[in-house]
């Protein structure tokens, strides 16, 4: 894991299309904006996790038996 310090107003680049840039600090919690192309998917973490979850869900229930599909 890298550790960077940031002010208000400062950013990082990942690679050469996404900024992160401070907004604000205040009671303890940070603001951040991104940029980032729109094809980039950009979730907090425990929304991701549940994205997931559901995905391995429906990918398990949603397999298909193709003996039981009517031939054409």
């Amino acid at each position: 894991m890298l550790i960077l310090s940031r002010k208000v107003g400062q950013s990082i680049r990942i690679g050469e299309n996404i900024v992160v840039t401070v907004l604000e600090w205040k009671d303890g919690q940070v603001s951040l904006g991104i940029t980032a192309p729109r094809h980039i998917a950009i979730h907090r973490s425990e929304i991701f996790a549940g994205i997931e979850r559901e995905n391995r869900m429906a990918a398990t229930s949603a397999a298909l038996d193709l003996t039981t599909l009517p031939r054409p």
